[in-house]
Order: C-alpha cells, then structure tokens, then sequence
C-alpha cells in the first residue's frame, strides 16, 4: 500500500525543462560550446554539468560563473513569458491529495521555484518542498528522496515517486523506491528500464494507484 506520493517538479508538475536546456544553450554558446539535446540529456542523466564542456575548453571559473549568471537570468525571464503549464495537473494533485500524503523533490534552485509557484495553486496540495540545498546531494544520487522519507518518516515501500528523467529514476532507485515515468518528449530516448511504472500522462495516475 502506498501512502506518500513524492512528486518530482520539472517536466512534472510544470513544463520548464526545454527553457532551462534553451538559456544554457544560449549562454555557454560564448565560451565555445554548442551544446546539443542529446549530449545534454545523457550528461543529465549521470548528474554531469554542461560547463565541465567549457572547463574542457579552457573556459575559467570566473567566466562560467558570469555565464551562469546570464543563464539564470535568462532562464527566470523564460519562466515569467513562456507557457510552462501541463495540462490536468492541478486537477490530479487535487484527487490524489485526499488519499495521500504528498510532496516535491526538485533539484530545482529555491528562488527558481518560487517564481513559478507564485501565481501557482500546486503547492497547496504539498506536504511540504525539498529543492537545491535541502539535501547533500542532487539527483541522480539518492539523497533528494531519501531526505523526503525520512521527512514523512516513512520506508521506501510506503512511496511511490512520480518522475520523467533518468536523472531522476537513478535517484528514486537508489534510494528504494519505486517509480512511476511520465513520458515527456523533452527526455526521449533515455533509459527507463528501471522505471517500476510507465504512463503517457499525469492523467493515468489515479487509475494505475488504484490498482497496486
């Protein structure tokens, strides 16, 4: 029986993923590197960074750190003027809250995250939110989830984490739990193997819970 739900954020609960590929496209494009989709998907993946690209190049702290700084930037004026919304999320949380307890594990950065919660109901349904910082390691290390169970001091059979990375498979696995895919086409052709669940979109959810 599963009792807690813990939900990761970005290609989610919100279509944000492309916007953040697109400002680090944009921005690590001075420092020599043409990042391409299917590079940056399998760096992802195993918790690698696009700079360490730049670093290969000679690129310096200091300049990947501007860098940074103009994706950031970038990235928060893509969350404000791009429709990030995916349809029939609120409206899943909302039937899933009355019979389970339920939060978010993003690696996503707090100030990020609160930009595209501040005229957002999604939080109202959450326990509570783990984001960049909450835990040692990000995802695909298995820290992020296990810091959630022992939030709800609950056991890795008591939950069910709701993914659509690799990235974020690797780390629900590490960490005991079972998974449940959302395809997103974002993150086509990576490895689900792993994944305990499949389904096409959020909307499958309430109906594959009521069966385990």
């Amino acid at each position: 029986m599963k009792s807690y739900l813990l939900w990761d954020h970005d290609g989610v609960l919100v279509e944000t993923e492309p916007w953040y590929f697109e400002a680090t496209r944009q921005c690590i494009r001075p420092l020599g590197v043409e990042l391409e989709h299917a590079r940056y998907l399998q760096d992802m993946a195993h918790g690698h960074s696009a700079w360490q690209q730049a670093t290969a190049l000679g690129a310096s702290p200091q300049q990947i750190e501007s860098c940074k700084d103009q994706r950031n930037r970038l990235y928060q004026q893509f969350l404000l003027e791009q429709d990030i919304e995916i349809a029939g999320v609120e409206s899943v949380l909302e039937e899933l809250a009355a019979n389970y307890a339920m939060a978010i594990v993003t690696t996503a950065k707090r100030s990020d995250f609160e930009l595209i919660h501040a005229q957002r109901n999604i939080v109202d349904h959450m326990e509570f939110v783990l984001t960049s910082g909450d835990y040692p390691r990000s995802k695909p290390a298995p820290d992020p989830y296990l810091a959630a169970l022992n939030r709800f001091s609950a056991t890795p059979e008591q939950a069910l984490v709701i993914e659509d990375s690799e990235r974020g498979l690797r780390s629900a696995v590490a960490a005991g739990i079972e998974c449940v895919v959302v395809a997103n086409e974002f993150v086509t052709g990576q490895d689900f193997s792993a994944a305990a669940y499949f389904i096409d979109s959020l909307a499958q959810l309430p109906d594959l819970l009521r069966e385990l």
